[in-house]
């Protein structure tokens, strides 16, 4: 597959002063190891590995503080890496480079159950984090199916299965430390419920990519554990009759926690990867959370929702360890469908579109996968408007690689023209660049490069992603 346009040129010479300088910090912790630089320039994109020149270990903001400070000092670049698990080529090494993996920074500094908050560090991931505070009655709720660290969810503005009831991480994060790229250290707020104090830094941050600063520390939101919980899947005769079961819910405004889509095709390979019997039809996978009547009477209404539509009645997962093979599955369905074409490397793209659109683009989008010479499948989180395609392709065809771009740009038009977004979640790293200036305007996009060159004048951070280069 072929890898991102990227002449040899723009890889930047690293010198052997700005290694020294590593090394002289860090020891064994700066990695020249060719495994090691290759795992680290490649993410769950499509793309071939794009390795740095080398990789570094941070512990702690101090270490971050040092490897942008040695970076910094001779113009080399400096990619963050947490779990790896990005979708659009964000952590490729495109302009060479130094990677800052942040994974060792895994500790929860504070927990605050009484505000509802818990600090960490920018390595932890969600289910480390969800494991440490369970005896304290609370949960974070963002659920990106892969186990992310926090730093990169923040980073990339991540969601998930629960968006629809708490939000994405935008809406959940209190505060961020960051290190700039002069190697300063900045808190970009307290931990108030609310501030009117100055510019909102920490919405600039978050979604950035690691493109304005280093994300360390991470201040988050929590939720307590819900009281009830209940599962329960639903059949349909065709993605469109599940669509307009779950537009209705949305429109009634009743408070499902999670509503997930999977096409009958996703739902045959979950059956075969994860040994489960559902009906092999379109489905929506429904949770409901709340006092255990709330539960009841959302789950009634909803049901009779579907009935509406044509869905089949409920088959209930009852028992919490039912609930969790079900939601362990749906977040395995990348790695399951990828066993429908063994060998394959899977293409994921994903647009979000206002509610009242989502039939209308989920349909045309389904039309053109109908004609794809490759196997497809769908999935969403389409309470609030999200879905993904994933188009299994043969690594070394030119000729589906160009097929695939065909159908990701007409799907993301499609989304645009419906006042939708290039991609709800999976942000833009190198796969989304060639969108921006239609979804947001080239002023806009000229405002953005000025925010860029104010916090990274010499670009060094995780340069070549999000921005495209301007039009002449």
């Amino acid at each position: 597959m072929n890898a991102p346009a990227l002449a040899p040129s723009l890889r930047r010479p690293v010198p052997q002063a700005c290694l020294d300088a590593l090394a002289a910090r860090f020891g064994d912790r700066l990695s020249l190891n060719a495994s090691v630089r290759e795992h680290h320039g490649r993410d769950e994109s499509p793309y071939p590995a794009v390795p740095p020149d080398a990789v570094v270990f941070a512990e702690s903001t101090d270490d971050v503080v040092a490897a942008v400070q040695a970076c910094a000092a001779h113009g080399v670049p400096l990619i963050a890496y947490g779990s790896g698990s990005s979708l659009e080529g964000h952590v490729l090494a495109v302009e060479g480079g130094i990677t800052l993996d942040v994974s060792r920074m895994n500790r929860v500094l504070s927990v605050n159950p009484d505000d509802l908050t818990v600090t960490v560090q920018a390595g932890v991931t969600r289910k480390q984090l969800n494991n440490e505070i369970r005896d304290t009655g609370l949960f974070f709720p963002i659920d990106p199916g892969a186990d992310a660290s926090l730093g990169g969810m923040a980073a990339t503005r991540a969601s998930g299965t629960n968006a629809v009831r708490y939000g994405t991480m935008r809406d959940n994060i209190v505060s961020l430390t960051v290190v700039t790229a002069q190697g300063k250290v900045i808190r970009t707020a307290r931990r108030a419920k609310k501030s009117s104090a100055g510019y909102d830094l920490t919405r600039l941050f978050i979604g950035s990519e690691g493109t304005l600063g280093i994300i360390t520390e991470v201040t988050v939101r929590l939720y307590p554990q819900p009281e009830a919980v209940s599962a329960a899947v639903c059949n349909f005769p065709s993605v469109d009759a599940a669509v307009a079961a779950v537009i209705q819910t949305i429109q009634m405004g009743v408070p499902v926690a999670r509503v997930e889509l999977l096409d009958t095709a996703t739902v045959r390979a979950l059956n075969l990867y994860s040994k489960l019997t559902l009906r092999e039809t379109p489905l929506l996978l429904f949770e409901f959370h709340g006092s255990p009547a709330g539960v009841e009477e959302q789950a009634t209404t909803v049901q009779e929702i579907t009935r509406e539509h044509g869905g089949m009645d409920f088959e209930w997962a009852v028992h919490p360890e039912d609930r969790n093979r079900l939601w362990a599955a749906r977040h395995n369905a990348y790695f399951a469908t990828l066993q429908l074409r063994p060998g394959a490397r899977a293409s994921s793209t994903d647009v979000c579109v206002p509610i009242s659109r989502l039939a209308d683009c989920i349909r045309e989008t389904n039309a053109d996968l109908a004609r794809a010479s490759f196997p497809t499948c769908v999935v969403g989180h389409v309470g609030d408007g999200n879905f993904h395609v994933q188009m299994l392709l043969d690594p070394d065809s030119e000729a589906e690689w160009t097929e695939a771009e065909t159908i990701n740009r007409r799907m993301v038009r499609r989304a645009l023209d419906m006042d939708g977004t290039c991609t709800g979640e999976h942000g833009v790293g190198l796969h989304k660049m060639q969108f921006l200036a239609e979804e947001h305007g080239e002023d806009a996009l000229a405002l953005m490069r000025q925010v860029k060159q104010a916090f990274d004048p010499l670009n060094i951070l995780n340069p070549g992603k999000i921005l495209p280069p301007p039009t002449r």
